[in-house]
Order: structure tokens, then sequence, then C-alpha cells
């Protein structure tokens, strides 16, 4: 545990050495911001359905941003060697690394907490704080599923943006493969299994502020397949 601990503290660390954080931040937030804001005076209701239904789309380019540098930067600068030589598993080192940019997830998701207590502010009836505190754990919980397919793709490349292409292409297909554009066109006994893997579709009913089992199950059985997907990656190179 204090190897975890200690790679993800190096790793959190970097991510504010770097102006990529800085400016994913921003970018977010001020779209995020924009786009929620610009329908909620004319629609002219308390209600962040809205904002909660833009997250998806927008962690679709925000994950995968965040983890393209992961192992692309280990493997261009080739310290991966070191790191893999060093007496630490590289579960941990997989672990540690994920964590970081979950912790980094928390950071961004508390930041938009100025939105709620906006609206809040702004309406005669106040705000179903129980809604928006689902949405947020459907929120926290799809980001972190997110983060793990970008780790896992980015472990294939040393160079970033073929990572960050790889990682919003793998999460766009999870997403797309369980909405009815697609299952309209498969087979009826075929549409239950593809809406259970579709990554949205367990956003959406927590969203609607229903924390059921299966949708926690889901996520986390997402991120652990991915996680270990990455190891046997990172592993894999050992042997190269």
């Amino acid at each position: 545990m204090s190897k975890i601990c200690a790679i993800w503290r190096k790793e959190f660390s970097s991510y504010w050495y770097s102006p990529i954080a800085y400016i994913v931040i921003t970018v977010f937030l001020v779209l995020m911001n924009w786009l929620f804001f610009r329908g909620f005076f004319l629609v002219n209701n308390a209600d962040m359905r809205m904002f909660f239904s833009i997250i998806p789309w927008a962690f679709l380019l925000l994950m995968p941003a965040l983890t393209m540098r992961q192992w692309a930067e280990e493997l261009r600068s080739g310290t991966i060697e070191s790191l893999m030589t060093k007496p630490v598993h590289d579960r941990e080192v997989v672990i540690g690394k994920y964590l970081a940019a979950v912790a980094f997830l928390a950071v961004v998701l508390v930041l938009t907490l100025t939105t709620p207590l906006t609206v809040a502010g702004l309406s005669e009836n106040g705000l179903d704080w129980g809604m928006v505190i689902t949405s947020y754990l459907g929120a926290f919980l799809l980001g972190s599923a997110y983060l793990a397919i970008g780790g896992w793709a980015g472990s294939f490349t040393s160079n970033q943006i073929v990572a960050f292409i790889i990682g919003v292409a793998v999460i766009f297909f999870a997403i797309m493969i369980g909405e009815s554009l697609v299952t309209m066109f498969v087979p009826s006994f075929m549409v239950t299994p593809l809406e259970y893997l579709g990554l949205q579709r367990h956003y959406l009913s927590i969203m609607r502020g229903v924390i059921d089992t299966r949708d926690l199950i889901y996520y986390i059985t997402v991120i652990c397949f991915f996680l270990y997907l990455t190891v046997r990656a990172v592993e894999s190179r050992k042997w190269s």
C-alpha cells in the first residue's frame, strides 16, 4: 500500500506541474457552464438535469486528455524501463497512476459545485439536492470508468495524440453500444445485453436519483477489467 501511495503522490503532483491540467480544467468549466446557462435562462427552471446530461460527452474528451500522458510519456522518455526494474509490482504502478487520475477527477467535480450553488441561489423554490448528489456520484463513477479505459488505451503507444485518439474511440464505442441508435439494428435477444454494456445507460439511471446496485457493480467491473488489461499490457512490455 505504501508503494501505491508513493506512486499516487508522484503522479498527482505531476498533473499540477504541467499546463495541461490547468488548460483542461479551465476549458471544461467554461464549456460546461456556457452550455448549461445558455439554456438555463431560456427554460427559466431550476433544474440541473441539462448540466449532468452534458457531462458524459464533455468527459469523452476530458478523461483521455488526462490519461494520454500516463504511459506515453514514460514510454517516450524511456523511464518505463527504470520504473519497472524498481522493487514495485506492475499492478501497484497501474493502480497508483489510476488513483492519481481519479483524484484529479474529484477535484474537477468539486470545482463544478459552483454551478448548482448558483442555480440554488437564483431559484425561489430551491434545488433538488438529492438528484444533484446522486448525479455527482454517477458522474464520478462514469469518469472513473473513462479513466480506466483511457489508461489502458494509452499503455500501447508512446505518442500522446495517438493515446488520446484511441481512448476517445474506445470510450465512444462503449457509450454507443448501448444506445438505441445501435440496438435498433440488432436481433431482439441482443438488445438487453447491449443496453447493459452501454456506459451511459447506467449513468442516466443513477442521474434519475435511483442508486441501483447493478449500476454500481457494472462500473466497478468495468474499472477492474480495464485496470487488469492495463497491468497485462505493461507486463507484456517487459518481455517484448
